[in-house]
């Protein structure tokens, strides 16, 4: 069997080519990457309006498509599907509602429940409370708001899920495709308490493996931030290699 191909669900408002560093890494492993368009941040591409939405359903029907594609076009090929910060939690659906793929990697993932958070969760609460009304009076969620340009109904169902702790789609079964979590050492946005709830939510534990990349493991100049470890990603990268010689 051909090395994978690996598909990036990027976090929110993260534009597809930031994770260039990252594709490059796999590929200089003779493995296949490439990062899914984030909706909405694309250079060219419209973003969010009062005419212009989607929401967590829609976007898992995109991964499902690529997903798809890769499939019909490198059938030797298994495809794993990695999902970052939102582009986890999306992924996750993915996995529930559609044909799975054959490896799922989680990194900086999160059940945003407030109460999962610091200081009470109260600066999370505060944004899962503020984003809908904004969202109902603007038609979107404009800037400087988290996430902005965003999508009404998406961040409404991400705003729903920060105040509930319930995902944004049924979850009638945990996931059984093999599954790699990586808790990045020290993230301020997926705490590990969050981690370790969306591990609970969502993944069979006889199918999963969580590992947490600590800050003594980065290499020079790199760092386990929720979003600036793709700069140096080369750990990251080596672990998901690791992990899949002994799954596959």
């Amino acid at each position: 069997m051909s090395e994978p191909i690996v598909l990036i669900s990027a976090a929110m408002a993260v534009p597809s080519g930031f994770y260039r560093p990252l594709v490059a890494e796999f590929e200089r492993r003779g493995w296949a990457a490439k990062a899914l368009s984030t909706r909405g941040f694309e250079r060219g591409e419209p973003i969010a309006s009062r005419s212009h939405d989607w929401s967590y359903a829609s976007e898992m029907a995109v991964i499902a498509d690529e997903v798809a594609k890769a499939r019909a076009d490198q059938p030797d090929r298994p495809v794993i599907l990695l999902g970052h910060s939102l582009g986890a939690q999306i992924s996750a659906g993915h996995e529930l509602h559609h044909e799975p793929s054959d490896g799922f990697v989680a990194i900086g993932a999160s059940v945003p429940h407030f109460r999962s958070y610091p200081m009470a969760g109260l600066p999370v609460l505060f944004m899962g409370v503020s984003v809908p009304v904004v969202a109902r009076i603007r038609g979107f969620v404009p800037k400087p708001f988290f996430g902005a340009p965003g999508a009404r109904t998406l961040m409404r169902e991400w705003a729903r899920f920060v105040r509930s702790g319930k995902p944004p789609f049924a979850v009638p079964h945990r996931i059984t495709t093999p599954s790699l979590v990586v808790q990045l050492q020290g993230d301020t946005y997926a705490v590990s308490r969050s981690n370790k709830i969306f591990v609970e939510t969502f993944l069979d534990p006889e199918h999963s493996t969580r590992w947490v990349y600590t800050k003594d493991a980065v290499p020079e100049g790199g760092t386990t931030h929720h979003v600036m470890w793709v700069k140096t990603p080369g750990p990251v990268v080596d672990r998901i290699v690791d992990w899949f010689a002994t799954v596959r």
